[in-house]
């Protein structure tokens, strides 16, 4: 079942709120262990990514609420949206309507989502964080780095 597709962490993902850029590594980091995943232990991770997705979308509602930030309905409803259609695949692949390439699918997708999701939603979030906590916007220091291509 695993696919040639690869998602690793970049410091394009960055966005200058550590707790935010903690568990977004986290986020890469168990999408690609669903796409490396062989077929008896896809539900398992699929459900460690759940896990982590209740945890996550919770904790940036929670800083979205807690300091009234203006798009927190459009955000959450975003978060909300993806946590349904996990539980569906999950649910579908537990009952057996489904087999677990339903759920690599899903991987690929997320894949696909979470830059945009980050590069807008998540950094007003995180800019709006770090100004209400610092009096200003992050400073982020992205090396131009390439996966592969680190230099001697």
């Amino acid at each position: 079942m695993s696919t040639s597709a690869e998602f690793s962490w970049t410091d394009s993902f960055l966005l200058g709120f550590e707790p935010m850029d903690n568990t977004h590594r986290e986020f890469v980091e168990l999408v690609q262990a669903m796409l490396e995943s062989d077929q008896a232990a896809f539900p398992g991770r699929l459900r460690a990514f759940i896990r982590h997705a209740e945890r996550h979308f919770g904790e940036e509602y929670e800083w979205m609420s807690s300091t009234e930030f203006p798009a927190t309905q459009c955000h959450h409803d975003e978060h909300q949206a993806v946590l349904a259609s996990l539980y569906e695949v999950e649910a579908a692949i537990q009952d057996g309507t489904a087999d677990p390439t339903a759920g690599l699918r899903l991987a690929q997708e997320l894949v696909r989502w979470f830059p945009g999701h980050a590069d807008y939603m998540d950094a007003a979030l995180a800019q709006w964080m770090v100004k209400r906590n610092h009096g200003g916007a992050p400073v982020v220091f992205r090396r131009s780095i390439e996966p592969g291509n680190v230099p001697v």
